[in-house]
């Protein structure tokens, strides 16, 4: 599994700011190419700002399954809230954050 860096709490990617049961996926951000449970991790440990995907990059490979390890593009981790290897469920209330790290302007 690819290293996740942040305060993460277990092995499954729950950090100190999300560690509820389905809180399992980790993100690489497209700024530096790390992968965090979450932003406020990301914006902790970094000294940058944080960069959106954009839509022309959503079959790049930058969600990470907590549960199996598999990486998710990001085109697959928004049309579901599970793993499409393991079927672990991902939270749904994560969908209130995609403008932190996903490009959502229409058309």
């Amino acid at each position: 599994m690819p290293k996740v860096y942040g305060q993460t709490v277990d092995h499954e990617t729950r950090c100190t700011h999300y560690h509820g049961e389905t809180d399992i996926i980790a993100i690489k951000f497209r700024c530096c190419g790390k992968y965090y449970p979450c932003y406020q991790c990301h914006d902790e440990e970094e000294d940058h700002e944080r960069i959106v995907w954009e839509k022309e990059a959503f079959d790049t490979k930058a969600i990470l399954c907590g549960h199996c390890g598999y990486e998710h593009t990001i085109n697959e981790y928004l049309h579901t809230y599970h793993c499409v290897k393991c079927q672990a469920d991902f939270n749904p209330g994560c969908s209130l954050h995609y403008p932190l790290y996903f490009e959502t302007r229409v058309g």
